[in-house]
C-alpha cells in the first residue's frame, strides 16, 4: 500500500537528531489540536540515517498538518535554505510516535550458587 509522503532531506548544517527534536516538538504542538491519541495514532515518520532525511506519513489530517507545523519550525529554527522538502508515494513509514523505542538490555551471566 503505498500512501503521500513528504521527505525532508537536511543539509549538513542541521544536526539530524535536531530535526527529529524539531519534529517531535511539532507533534506536541498537533495534540493540542487534534488530541494525544489522533497524533499517537496518525502521526507516522520515518528518520533515513544515512540520506540524513525524515520521511513523514501525510495521508492523514493529522499528518498534513504536521508537515505544516514542522516545515514551519524548520524554517524558523534552521532557515530556509537548510532542508529540502518533496511530496512522493511511498510505503508508510515504519514508525509512530505509539511504538516505544526498543531498549537494550545487558548480557548477564548466571549467578552461581553457592554449594
Amino acid at each position: 500500500m503505498s500512501l503521500d509522503s513528504y521527505r525532508f532531506e537536511v543539509d549538513g548544517s542541521v544536526p539530524l537528531d535536531e530535526a527529529e527534536m524539531t519534529l517531535q516538538l511539532a507533534m506536541l504542538a498537533l495534540e493540542g489540536l487534534y488530541g494525544q491519541a489522533a497524533v499517537r495514532l496518525d502521526g507516522r515518520y520515518h528518520v533515513d540515517e544515512p540520506c540524513r532525511a525524515i520521511v513523514v506519513d501525510g495521508s492523514t489530517e493529522v499528518g498534513t498538518s504536521l508537515v505544516r507545523v514542522f516545515t514551519a519550525l524548520l524554517i524558523r529554527e534552521f532557515g530556509e535554505d537548510s532542508f529540502s522538502a518533496r511530496r512522493s508515494r511511498q510505503q508508510p513509514p515504519s514508525r509512530t510516535a505509539a511504538e516505544p523505542v526498543p531498549l537494550r538490555t545487558p548480557e548477564r551471566e548466571p549467578i552461581a550458587s553457592a554449594a
